[in-house]
């Protein structure tokens, strides 16, 4: 499963580097957590959760039914 994490991600990637962000994958594990760390202007900007929820999340979930919940580490 972290393969087609990683391959969403890269589909995700682009708009976050756009504003000067970025996601790398930490871990996923048995339960379907998939576990990030916000890069860049995305590490302390006041919507990252946002982003995460709104825009990780929902696109993983969306292309990867196994994946229950992302996480910012």
């Amino acid at each position: 499963m972290k393969e087609k994490v990683e391959k969403v991600l890269g589909k995700i990637r682009p708009m976050l580097q756009a504003d000067g962000g970025d996601v790398e994958l930490v871990g996923v594990d048995d339960a379907g957590v998939v576990k990030v760390r916000l890069r860049g202007a995305c590490a302390g900007c006041p919507g990252a959760q946002m982003t995460l929820k709104m825009g990780v999340e929902r696109q993983l979930r969306k292309e990867i039914p196994e994946v229950k919940e992302v996480v910012a580490v």
